[in-house]
C-alpha cells in the first residue's frame, strides 16, 4: 500500500512554543508510515506549489491560540484538512492577527460569522483595543470547524462539547503523549546548587511562559501562607516572564521575593533537570482556552506530584492522579494543596505515582502515535466540507491583482 502523504502545517524548534515541540517529538513517529513534508511558517510558501505539482492526500493543520500558528489561517478555509485544535479558544491570537493589520472589516465579519446571536457591537469594542481576558467569551473557531474534514482535540469533554455546537461536523478525540526525559545524575543537586536553593527545602514548579492565566499571583499568596507557618517551600518559574511587568511588584506585595526563582527560558533538553530539582508541580490556569497541557503531563511522566485547577474540560482525570483547585476558594484550596505536598512525603510519594502510571497508561508518545495513525486515514478520505458560506475573505484567492496586471498586456490568466 502507498503512503498517504502529508502536508504538516506546525511551528517548529527553533520557535518557542508548546506545539512546536509537540510536533518536533511526534513526527519521527510517523515517519515511517506516512510521507511527510513539514511546512512551518518559513516554509509555507512553497506548499501552494508542491501542493499543485503533487496533491497531498491531506493537510494537517496543529491550531493554537498564539501567534506563531497565524499564518495557518491563509491556508485552513483553502486547503481543508484534519485539524488538531490544541486550544478550543482561538479569540486572542485571531483578533491580533486581524486587527494588528488593520484588518477591522474582517475582524468585524468574522465575529458575526462565529458568534451571529452575540452583540455585534462588541467587534467595535475590540477594534478598539480593548479586548484582552474578554476574549474568553467568545472562542472564535466556527470558521475552523466548518472548514475542515476532520477535528481533532486532546479532551473528551471538550470534543463532546464541539459535536454538540457543530453536529455536522466530524469531531474525534486523540490523546496527548510526552516522552519521559532522562535528566543529569546530580540533576537535583546541581539546579538548586545554582539557584541557591537550600537541600532541604521543598520546591513547588511552574513550568512554561509565566503568565497571570497561570494564577502566579495566588500561587505567591499561597507561597506566603505556608512560609508564614514555618514550612521551608521555594517556588520555582521555570519559563520566560516576559511580558509580565507586574511580577517583581508582586513577589515584594506577597513578601516571597526571597522564596521565588524565576529561571527565564530553559532549553527543552534542560526541563528535565529542573523537573528533578523540584518535588511538586503547580499546573494552574484561569482563564483557560481549554487547552490541553503537554508540561503538565511531562510532570506526571517525571514522577512529581501536581496540582490543577478544578475545570470543567478536565473532570475526567482521575481524582487520585492530582490535587485540585477550586476556583470558587482558590486562595485557600492553593495554600491547602501546597500544605499537604510540603509536610507529607508519603502523599508527594502516593499522588506522583498515580500521576506517572496515568501517564504510562494514557499519555504516552506511542500512543499519541498510535491515535494519528488511526485517525490520518479517516480524515484524508473523508469528503471536502462546503465553503459557500464562510466570510467573503476566505472565499478571496486573492489574484485579482496579478489578473489585473496580465490582462493589461493580453496575457491568458488561466495560469492562473
Amino acid at each position: 500500500m502507498v503512503p498517504l502523504r502529508l502536508a504538516w502545517f506546525s511551528p517548529l524548534p527553533p520557535v518557542r512554543s508548546g506545539v512546536a515541540a509537540y510536533s518536533a517529538e511526534l513526527l519521527p513517529h510517523l515517519r515511517g508510515a506516512f510521507v511527510i513534508d513539514s511546512y512551518p511558517e518559513t516554509a509555507a510558501h512553497d506548499f501552494v506549489w508542491r501542493h499543485r505539482r503533487a496533491p497531498y492526500d491531506l493537510i494537517v493543520y496543529q491550531l493554537g491560540n498564539a501567534s506563531c500558528h497565524d499564518y495557518q489561517w491563509a491556508y485552513m478555509a483553502r486547503y481543508p484538512g484534519m485539524v488538531v485544535l490544541h486550544d478550543a479558544k482561538l479569540h486572542h491570537a485571531r483578533a491580533r492577527q486581524l486587527l494588528q493589520h488593520q484588518r477591522v472589516d474582517d475582524y468585524r465579519r468574522e465575529f458575526r460569522y462565529n458568534h451571529p446571536i452575540a452583540n455585534p457591537d462588541f467587534a467595535e469594542y475590540a477594534a478598539l483595543g480593548l479586548g484582552g481576558p474578554i476574549y474568553y467569551f467568545w472562542p472564535m473557531r466556527r470558521v475552523v470547524m466548518n472548514a475542515a474534514r476532520l477535528v481533532c482535540v486532546h479532551s473528551s469533554i471538550v470534543a463532546a462539547d464541539l459535536r454538540a455546537e457543530c453536529p455536522e461536523v466530524r469531531v474525534d478525540t486523540l490523546r496527548m503523549g510526552v516522552p519521559a526525559l532522562p535528566c543529569a545524575a546530580d540533576a537535583r543537586i546541581s539546579v538548586r546548587h545554582r539557584l541557591n536553593l537550600p537541600s532541604d527545602a521543598v520546591v513547588f514548579a511552574a513550568f512554561g511562559k509565566v503568565t497571570p492565566e497561570k494564577r502566579i499571583a495566588s500561587i505567591l499568596a499561597a507561597l506566603n501562607v505556608i512560609a508564614e507557618e514555618g514550612y521551608p517551600a521555594y517556588l520555582m518559574l521555570v519559563g520566560d516572564a516576559d511580558g509580565y511587568d507586574m511580577l517583581r511588584k508582586q513577589f515584594e506585595h506577597y513578601g516571597v521575593t526571597d522564596r521565588v526563582r524565576v529561571t527565564g527560558h530553559v532549553a527543552d533538553a534542560a526541563i528535565a533537570d529542573h523537573l528533578a530539582a523540584a518535588d511538586a508541580c503547580l499546573c494552574l490556569r484561569w482563564p483557560t482556552a481549554q487547552e490541553s497541557s503537554a508540561s503538565w503531563l511531562r510532570c506526571l511522566a517525571a514522577g512529581r506530584p501536581t496540582v490543577l485547577s478544578d475545570l470543567a474540560h478536565l473532570a475526567d482525570i482521575p481524582d487520585s492522579v492530582a490535587l485540585r483547585v477550586d476556583l470558587l476558594d482558590e486562595a485557600a484550596t492553593i495554600a491547602a494543596a501546597m500544605r499537604t505536598l510540603a509536610t507529607d512525603p508519603t502523599a508527594r510519594q502516593r499522588i506522583g505515582r498515580a500521576g506517572y502510571e496515568y501517564w504510562i497508561a494514557n499519555h504516552t508518545i506511542e500512543a499519541m502515535a498510535e491515535d494519528y495513525r488511526r485517525l490520518l486515514p479517516i480524515a484524508a478520505a473523508a469528503p471536502l466540507p462546503p465553503r459557500i458560506d464562510l466570510p467573503a475573505h476566505f472565499m478571496d484567492d486573492h489574484s485579482d491583482v496579478a489578473t489585473a496586471i496580465l490582462r493589461r498586456f493580453e496575457i491568458s490568466t488561466d495560469i492562473l
